[in-house]
């Protein structure tokens, strides 16, 4: 499915009426994500919803990127983008990624498509290479690692930093799980679509 920058526009703004979803797969310590338990940062893990909408968390990850990383429109659109396939009709939690990245990939550019494709990928190594990593991602994350291959084996960390987009998708993803503020406030969807429409002029 290939979308035009219109579409993403429309498809970004219908996040912001529905909540990120704890995935229903289990944790990958294979404990549900609704035991009544709290997460790291105090949260009540029993909702099946996170306290912010799609469109929050596209918001947040692209401020994020922008803070951490100025010069690089490119990455900071992929954070705006990254969970695009969340909003796609028909697609699941363990393929959002890749359909997401053949969804951008005419609009908005390889790279672009490449780190969208790699975000759950990136978490699994993430998870995988540091002890600390897990313990402090936010419950939606946690769920949804089994459902997408949980930690990466010695073979695929392997594959996967040989890869050349493989230092920005690790940055993406972390700016993912810091994306994830109840209440934050950052520069809205219409500010954010000059950058997108700016990046698709200039890849022309």
């Amino acid at each position: 499915m290939t979308i035009s920058i219109d579409d993403i526009e429309e498809l970004l703004a219908s996040g912001a009426a529905l909540q990120v979803e704890i995935a229903d797969g289990g944790a990958s310590t294979g404990e549900s994500a609704s035991t009544g338990e709290s997460a790291s940062d105090g949260r009540d893990l029993s909702s099946d919803e996170m306290p912010f909408t799609h469109l929050d968390h596209a918001l947040q990850t692209a401020a994020v990127l922008r803070h951490r990383v100025p010069d690089d429109s490119e990455l900071a659109v992929a954070g705006l983008v990254h969970d695009i396939g969340h909003l796609l009709p028909g697609v699941g939690d363990a393929e959002h990624a890749e359909a997401g990245a053949a969804a951008v990939r005419a609009a908005l550019g390889e790279r672009v498509a490449g780190l969208v494709g790699l975000h759950v990928e990136a978490k699994r190594y993430l998870v995988a290479r540091q002890s600390t990593y897990a313990g402090a991602l936010a419950a939606d994350s946690v769920a949804s690692l089994a459902l997408q291959g949980g930690p990466m084996t010695i073979d695929e960390q392997a594959s996967f930093a040989r890869l050349p987009l493989a230092q920005d998708a690790l940055l993406l993803r972390r700016a993912d799980e810091s994306g994830k503020v109840d209440g934050l406030v950052v520069p809205g969807l219409e500010e954010w679509m000059k950058t997108v429409r700016g990046l698709q002029a200039s890849s022309r």
